[in-house]
């Protein structure tokens, strides 16, 4: 993998050297990581750390993979178009969050389980003041689930049920029943994607992610809560009618982001924008 943006930092090489990373307007310099090589752990969660947001902040990210042709899943799934790298990073995000946030449909669809605590982020875990692994945290207005899946009966830290006020008061029940915490975010059935944000930094859960699906990440960004977004750009496409990574009715203006960080690997782009 190699750092398309940003340079960061300039490598003084002869004059009469060249290589694929040099830039015409700098004859013997290259951008730094512009070597395609693999990339330790480490190095990966250094380039996705979370910024400073100070003790009161809290920081919503979305990690998301999208075909050429726009598509956010093939056959109802991400991971056929996905790759290796990809599924590097998924876990690299994770390790780094508090809560990982995700919609009822994309847990029944990808087979949700729960996080698990990897040694190789253990003490920059710990270091960061977090728990040996993320909470799950289920946005859902109907809690229609099943709470017998290891996903609320064996957590590692337990599972969160966000919901609305409204929501069905036996599911809810089943859910707690479970072991499954309740997070009220809404005052009807619906859940308010801003109150959801609130929620969960009360709770402590400051390093915010969210793996979608496409409906709940069009929640996050009408209701302009979406900090940053993790984009890989799969070099495929599928045609079809797959779904976008964001759906839910269109905002009245679009918000503008601007780029952090753009990686390559084998045609792949794994892109960063933050808000501006």
């Amino acid at each position: 993998m190699r750092r398309l943006f940003p340079v960061t930092d300039q490598t003084p090489r002869p004059a009469d050297a060249t290589g694929p990373g040099d830039r015409p307007d700098r004859p013997g310099s290259r951008p730094a990581d512009s070597e395609d090589r693999a990339w330790s752990l480490d190095e990966l969660a250094e380039a996705y750390a979370y910024p400073e947001t100070g003790p009161a902040g809290h920081w919503l990210r979305a990690n998301m993979v999208s075909t050429l042709d726009g598509a956010a899943q093939h056959e109802g799934r991400s991971q056929p178009i996905s790759n290796d790298t990809d599924m590097r990073i998924f876990g690299t995000l994770r390790a780094l969050a508090d809560v990982v946030i995700a919609g009822a449909e994309t847990v029944r669809q990808e087979g949700y389980r729960p996080a698990r605590a990897r040694e190789a982020f253990a003490a920059r875990r710990a270091a960061a003041g977090q728990g040996p692994a993320p909470a799950i945290a289920v946005v859902t207005a109907g809690a229609d689930l099943d709470y017998a899946l290891p996903l609320f009966t064996s957590p590692l830290v337990p599972t969160l049920l966000v919901t609305g006020a409204g929501a069905p008061s036996d599911k809810v029940a089943a859910a707690a029943k479970a072991g499954a915490e309740i997070v009220v975010a809404g005052d009807g059935a619906a859940v308010d994607p801003a109150r959801v944000v609130r929620e969960l930094a009360d709770r402590g859960l400051r390093r915010q992610l969210t793996e979608g699906g496409p409906r709940l990440l069009g929640q996050f960004v009408a209701a302009d809560v979406l900090d940053e977004l993790c984009l890989t750009i799969s070099p495929m496409l599928t045609a079809g009618d797959a779904q976008r990574i964001a759906g839910g009715p269109a905002v009245a203006v679009p918000h503008r982001l601007a780029p952090a960080s753009v990686l390559e690997e084998a045609g792949f782009l794994f892109t960063s924008y933050r808000r501006i």
